[in-house]
């Protein structure tokens, strides 16, 4: 999209697959400038030609690691040694980690929070200063309907989206009567490469249907542009996280440590 004639620029970042790359490609379709951010060079570098060349759009390459504290800080100084402003911040960078507490690396655990938490909050108060200036642009926080309940079996994971779903919904309250648009958008189990990076190679003891993740892109994608602060996708993840609402405490405790097992 344009503002007064000139491109949005939109920051998303674990661009180089899943949701993420979907997204880009949502947002490259809207005719904005992107500037795509993960680990991976090659794999940002491949997907910054095709989208340069299908949508005729600038595209900008950066490689940061947001497990390490100083990552949000570095990026933000080298948007501004560039001279880019950033319109539009999509934090989709995050990863899970399945099994115990007690097994798994407390070192991984703090990993996922510095990325799944505190870097995606790091990055929104450094951006957050400029989109209230200009009055305009937005966040999209990608979160999960993993947020909604306690989750056995990825006790961290589901604690981090669940900070990432609180976060962003008093955000939007507290931005409520600006021209800014902040949405967290809350996926259920998606075709990606995650559940296999979370499991280490394990496979669940259960299998559930899953969406695509350009069909999580796309209607996340949407509802942000139409203003929507939480959005589930998917008929059946509405169904789940209603039903989470109405059965005491202990019900979806039992069934997300089912759900979680793996063998």
């Amino acid at each position: 999209m344009k503002t007064s004639g000139v491109p949005e620029t939109v920051l998303i970042t674990g661009a180089s697959s899943g949701i993420g790359l979907e997204l880009a490609r949502c947002f490259a379709a809207d005719g904005c400038r992107l500037i795509l951010l993960a680990r991976s060079t090659a794999a940002l570098e491949t997907l910054a030609v095709t989208l340069r060349n299908d949508h005729a759009i600038e595209v900008i390459v950066l490689t940061f690691d947001l497990a390490r504290p100083e990552s949000p800080q570095a990026i933000f100084a080298e948007l501004q040694s560039r001279g880019v402003t950033v319109d539009v911040l999509v934090n989709n960078a995050g990863f899970g980690a399945s099994g115990s507490f007690s097994e798994i690396p407390i070192q991984r655990e703090l990993e996922m929070v510095q990325v799944n938490i505190a870097s995606l909050m790091a990055l929104t108060a450094l951006f957050l200063p400029g989109l209230l200036a200009r009055n305009r642009g937005g966040i999209l926080n990608v979160g999960s309907v993993a947020g909604f309940q306690p989750g056995p079996g990825m006790a961290v994971y589901y604690a981090t989206k669940a900070f990432v779903l609180s976060f962003t919904e008093a955000l939007a309250e507290e931005l409520r009567g600006t021209q800014l648009t902040i949405s967290v958008l809350c996926p259920g189990p998606t075709e990606s490469n995650f559940g296999a990076v979370a499991r280490g190679g394990r496979q669940r003891s259960h299998t559930v249907m899953k969406m695509t993740a350009r069909a999580v892109a796309e209607q996340g994608h949407r509802a942000y542009r139409r203003g929507k602060i939480t959005v589930i996708t998917g008929a059946l993840n509405h169904c789940l996280v209603f039903l989470v609402r109405l059965t005491p405490r202990w019900f979806p405790r039992r069934i997300v440590g089912f759900y979680n097992q793996t063998h």
